[in-house]
This record gives C-alpha cells, structure tokens and sequence, in this order.
C-alpha cells in the first residue's frame, strides 16, 4: 500500500491549495495529513457533484485544488463532472478511491459491481489515469498534474486499497 504521508508529499510538490472531497476509509489518513498542513485548505462536501463545482470555482479563482472521492461518488457526480471540469475545461487533478479492486470471487470476477464500471466510464469519458497502490506508484501523481495541464482537462488517479 502507498504511504499517505508519500502521497501527501507529492501533493505540496505540485502546489496545491486545496483538497475537495469526501473521505473514505481509503483516503481517511491523506485527508488528516493534509488537514495538517497551513498551506492546504480541506474542504470537504456532502455529495460529490460539490467537490468538482468547488474546485472549479477555486481554480477560476487561480488555485489549484485537487479532488479526492470514491468510484461509487465518482460515478454519482457523472453530470456535475461533465458539467464543471469537463465543459470548463479545468485541469484538476481526481484522486479516486477504488473500491472493491481486490475483491474478487474466486473466478476472478469483482464482487462489488462498483469495481466492474470505474475504468470504462474513465475510459469513455476520455479522462487519463493511473494507478497508485504502491510507493513505487508515487510517480503517477507529478504525470496526472502534467497530463491535466497540457489538456486543460482533468485527469485521474486511481487509489488502490488503503493509504497508510
């Protein structure tokens, strides 16, 4: 598993000056370690249709936020997406929890249906991504702030398992 703190430290390297989202189990330890930074503001929200009209408010107002929400909010925000970041062409950078990655049964098929729709629905949407489950992964996070600056959209990075 990734470390947070790695995570996190990667994050500051990019600049950022906000973190919008809502925490999950995975993402808990990021969301306390950048809690504790005096340069990153955490804003969290209710639904996750807010964190991607949150953050493009904030980098039309010249920040650079990034968003950290789960597959099953990331599949839920599906119109607020496409009509934010997408339509406004705002390169932020989405953490995406990705439950249900290592649960399969024993054919090797996901056991929470959740797993089965993540990278299509990327893939359809034509949003790049990566995937971070190790410290050796860290290297996808400085690639999805490039990626997102050089489309002006956003770009992905799929948390695999839980941040330590």
């Amino acid at each position: 598993m990734a470390s947070a703190q790695n995570i996190v430290n990667a994050l500051k390297k990019q600049g950022i000056t906000h973190a919008v989202g809502v925490p999950d189990n995975g993402s808990a330890r990021i969301y306390e370690l950048l809690r504790a930074e005096p340069d990153i503001e955490v804003i969290t929200v209710t639904r996750e249709g807010e964190a991607f009209a949150i953050a493009s408010g904030l980098y039309v107002g010249g920040k650079q936020p990034i968003i950290i929400i789960q597959n099953t909010g990331f599949l839920e925000a599906g119109d607020a997406i496409r009509g934010t970041v997408v339509n406004m062409q705002v390169p932020v950078v989405v953490f995406i929890g990705y439950r249900g990655y290592h649960n399969r049964d024993a054919e090797g098929q996901w056991v929470d249906s959740v797993a089965t729709f993540l990278e299509p629905t990327l893939r359809a949407w034509r949003l790049p991504y990566e995937m971070l489950e190790t410290d050796a992964d860290i290297g996808c996070i400085p690639r999805a702030f490039a990626n997102a600056a050089a489309t002006s959209l956003p770009a992905a990075v799929l948390l695999i398992g839980h941040a330590t």
